[in-house]
């Protein structure tokens, strides 16, 4: 990721630029969000966002197997995007269905895409396949802890908080499930949905993923001593 166009310091879409050591500032990011998408603003509530393509894929299908138990609990939730037209039309209704919980722009907005980013609580990509996967590295950058599925490079950037015991020894950045179920996906979503509450372990969250590096010079020293160590290995056999 190129770290100098994706910064929550420098951002122009952010109504409030932060890093973090300044999180603090973030909440008017979320509740401009709220504002820009017509739900309540509320700083207490979890807001959870969706930036993707409607297919396959992206896990839409088991993201609407959840939706009833999410939309059960105390929640926001903000999806943007466009694809297959079954998907749309069931996203669709959700604001009918939840008018104070649900937002959904059925469309590509970049800049929009920026405020989710940097005004969700979660950002969950629920993927069925992922090779790589530039949202959940852009979300931890912004401060929002993803809640994905562990596949591909989903499972190579987010580390598990499996149990609170991860959570008092500092390991992990976001929730991960690997079964792809609705089932498995609402498993996780409550683990974070409970986090959520305990607001001194969600920030040392948000900061393990902002202060990650998945820039190009930090893949290119990797790729730097890996080939050293083959040059080595070749020269010793």
């Amino acid at each position: 990721m190129d770290y100098e166009q994706w910064d929550p310091a420098t951002d122009p879409h952010l109504a409030q630029h932060f890093d973090a050591a300044s999180l603090d500032a973030r909440a008017l990011n979320k509740a401009a969000l709220q504002r820009a998408v017509g739900l309540p603003i509320r700083e207490d509530v979890p807001l959870l966002g969706f930036v993707s393509r409607l297919v396959d894929q992206k896990g839409a299908d088991i993201l609407l197997a959840v939706i009833d138990r999410l939309f059960a609990h105390d929640v926001q939730f903000v999806l943007l995007g466009a694809g297959d037209r079954r998907y749309e039309d069931l996203f669709a209704a959700l604001p009918k269905r939840f008018p104070a919980k649900a937002a959904v722009i059925l469309k590509f907005d970049a800049a929009l895409a920026q405020k989710i980013y940097g005004g969700s609580d979660m950002f969950l990509m629920p993927s069925h396949f992922e090779p790589c996967g530039l949202g959940q590295i852009i979300a931890m950058r912004y401060g929002s802890v993803p809640v994905v599925r562990a596949i591909g490079g989903l499972a190579d950037t987010v580390t598990n908080v499996a149990t609170r015991r991860d959570l008092r020894q500092a390991k992990g950045n976001g929730f991960t499930f690997g079964d792809y179920t609705g089932d498995a996906f609402w498993e996780a979503l409550e683990r974070a949905l409970d986090t959520f509450r305990d607001k001194k372990t969600w920030r040392s969250l948000q900061q393990r993923g902002m202060k990650a590096d998945w820039s190009w010079d930090s893949s290119a020293k990797k790729y730097q001593d890996l080939y050293r160590k083959a040059i080595e290995f070749h020269k010793s056999t």
